[in-house]
């Protein structure tokens, strides 16, 4: 697995790279801070690990022009590890935020639930129906009567867990639960803001009013 680390600092870079190399990754440090996004077409990794102050531009900015080109799991490294920034970072489409100073175990193990979540989950080959709604697992793609867009990990596993309980309501802790596993940043924000993000994205096939709110339970499709 190649590894993308858009981080400036020397040191850290140094670090956490010899670290992961020591795990088996292929980890590749950014070398131009203004043209990040043509090193990460360049390398083609399966994973980013994108640092928050940067030279230049910030990885919100990189985190953006990023899903430009790719739904590669992104992770924010970031000493200012607050709310506010936590939430843009998923808003921009990150996947993860650690906060700085980090362990390294706790990064490799992070590093490893990610990449485990989102190319073992590639593997199913079902396609989930509500109405003319076609969810591809396989692809990680939405469609409707002809159009069809691909989503997000997030996107993808909220709605999995919505279509495969069709007509129940699943609750707020179940999705957050199966979305991050043991991720210890999620909150009750972080899902509302995966959730608004989803029912954008659904909305560009035509699909409105698929995802019903029930006030105080949970979501349910159906």
């Amino acid at each position: 697995m190649k590894l993308f680390l858009v981080e400036d600092d020397a040191t850290i870079a140094e670090t956490v790279s010899r670290h992961l190399q020591a795990w088996g990754y292929d980890c590749h440090v950014a070398e131009d801070f203004q043209n990040i996004t043509e090193e990460f077409l360049r390398e083609k990794p399966q994973l980013v690990l994108l640092d928050l102050m940067l030279p230049f531009y910030n990885g919100f900015h990189w985190c953006r022009e990023i899903r430009v080109h790719s739904k590669v799991p992104v992770i924010f490294l970031s000493s200012a590890a607050d709310n506010l920034n936590v939430l843009t970072a998923i808003q921009m489409g990150g996947d993860d935020f650690i906060a700085k100073p980090f362990d390294l175990p706790v990064l490799v193990a992070k590093i490893q639930a990610l990449l485990r979540r989102t190319y073992d989950f590639a593997v199913a080959s079902e396609v989930l129906s509500c109405g003319p709604v076609q969810l591809c697992l396989t692809d990680g793609t939405v469609s409707c009567q002809g159009k069809t867009t691909a989503l997000t990990r997030n996107e993808l596993r909220i709605l999995q867990v919505l279509m495969e309980n069709r007509g129940k309501t699943v609750s707020r802790e179940l999705l957050m639960q199966r979305l991050w596993e043991s991720d210890c940043f999620v909150d009750e924000n972080t899902l509302s803001v995966n959730v608004a993000r989803l029912r954008r994205t659904l909305e560009t096939v035509g699909v409105e009013n698929l995802i019903v709110t029930r006030k105080g339970m949970g979501y349910q499709v159906g």
